[in-house]
């Protein structure tokens, strides 16, 4: 099926005269044979390539159009490229999925030696039933985004926490016609604000942080001995990753 984008149709149609929607039209009902493509009837809920299966797939959920989410099937040695898309489905829904995969045929689905995919129950289900040969294999960066969110979790209960005092005391020196004034600590943050900069510098690993992003991890750590636990944590599960050569090392 030829393709073209809007824009190249408003283009063309400035240079010769003509409406660019009209011809963006045109090209889509006419030229490009759309109304005859074969999948058309379905394209909007699933659309496979069977020819583009290779030994390593990947799955996954992708929010695409308006935060709507679909499940690509992709074919890892293509690296996006040209017939990289094994397959493309509207939602997320276990069954339609599985439905229209086992109508490949299954001597192409045994060929696939490992799919990666992330922790969803839903994604194991599909690889189990539709590539009952290929070793399922957890996405890494998924495995290191739940322990960023758990290392997060950590600073923000903390951050509610001092919000949370820190209210109670404003309304304590209020009621003594008093003014509350936090107390800064050696690089001028509050407490809160010490919580609330710390984010970006909790994502980094410690190579990367500035001098002011040192000097409050120093602080953010001695105030919050957890944090510091549940950082190391996540820095030996990123240089688990980076630095492993085989399953076994790691």
């Amino acid at each position: 099926m030829v393709s073209t984008k809007a824009n190249d149709c408003h283009t063309i149609g400035g240079f010769y005269g003509v409406d660019g929607k009209k011809l963006q039209r045109q090209f889509r009902d006419y030229l490009s044979e759309f109304k005859q493509w074969e999948k058309r009837p379905h394209a909007k809920e699933w659309l496979i390539f069977p020819e583009n299966i290779g030994l390593y797939l990947s799955i996954d959920e992708t929010a695409l159009s308006k935060g709507e989410l679909y499940t690509i099937i992709t074919n890892k040695k293509a690296k996006g490229k040209k017939g990289s898309i094994v397959a493309i489905f509207s939602g997320t829904k276990v069954g339609p999925i599985i439905e229209q995969l086992l109508k490949i045929s299954a001597k192409k689905r045994a060929k696939v030696k490992e799919i990666t995919l992330d922790m969803a129950n839903s994604m194991k289900t599909i690889a189990k039933q539709c590539f009952p040969k290929a070793v399922q294999v957890t996405d890494r960066f998924h495995v290191q985004k739940l322990a960023l969110e758990a290392l997060q979790d950590i600073r923000i209960n903390h951050r509610w926490d001092t919000i949370d005092r820190e209210n109670e005391q404003i309304k304590q020196a209020r009621a003594k016609h008093g003014t509350f004034v936090p107390k800064e600590f050696s690089n001028g943050d509050t407490r809160k604000q010490l919580l609330a900069r710390s984010r970006y510098l909790l994502y980094k690993a410690p190579s990367n942080w500035t001098e002011n992003q040192s000097e409050r991890s120093k602080i953010l750590f001695a105030q919050y001995p957890d944090i510091k636990v549940a950082f190391d944590l996540v820095q030996g599960l990123r240089n688990i990753f980076n630095t492993a050569t085989s399953i076994q090392t790691a």
